[in-house]
């Protein structure tokens, strides 16, 4: 027997669940499928898995409030696991491994680096943050505070290297730092 591919990204399971006669049903189940699939994200990227989790909870606050009705929620949170899936492509089209796409996300968040600095350039610095936290991790720096302090110099010293926008440094290396840890975690485990 062919096996389908019930992934919460496959437009094959999408129809089906948009089809599904008892709307309630597709809204829970569309809904902590979304959540599941948020839950992995935050191990890999902590910025898409807010900026999706937020945007899950809005849709969810309105449908519960009763601005919009069931499937109008439906639609939503469909084109939100698009969106998902898209956004786990992205990073392929930029030429970044998922750890490097993770850090553009995190230097991305600032729009005002993004027209001065240009996309080429904040995908360098990602690049080169993976490298450098890829190297200077240890299995207790996130513990430890003179080896978090020598990390945080570290993210520092390449943002402004490349001429990052000081009135958002500090914002990015607090981002890049929470990242960092996140991406450690996974390196520790193995996931």
């Amino acid at each position: 027997l062919r096996k389908p591919d019930v992934s919460i990204l496959s437009e094959e399971f999408l129809s089906e669940v948009r089809g599904l006669k008892h709307k309630n049903l597709a809204v829970e189940l569309l809904q902590r499928l979304i959540s599941g699939e948020i839950r992995a994200q935050r191990k890999r990227n902590i910025v898409q898995a807010r900026r999706f989790s937020q945007m899950l909870e809005d849709a969810i606050r309105r449908y519960r409030n009763r601005v919009i009705e069931a499937a109008q929620l439906i639609e939503e949170l469909i084109a939100m696991a698009r969106e998902l899936r898209d956004a786990r492509r992205r990073g392929e089209e930029l030429g970044l491994t998922e750890e490097e796409q993770a850090f553009y996300d995190a230097l991305l968040e600032n729009r005002s680096a993004v027209e001065v600095l240009g996309n080429e350039t904040l995908r360098t610095i990602a690049q080169e943050l993976v490298r450098i936290v890829r190297q200077n991790a240890t299995v207790d720096w996130t513990l430890r505070e003179n080896v978090r302090a020598h990390m945080r110099r570290l993210v520092k010293r390449v943002l402004r290297k490349y001429g990052y926008p000081p009135d958002h440094q500090e914002a990015a290396t607090g981002t890049v730092l929470k990242q960092a840890e996140a991406l450690s975690e996974s390196w520790a485990t193995g996931n």
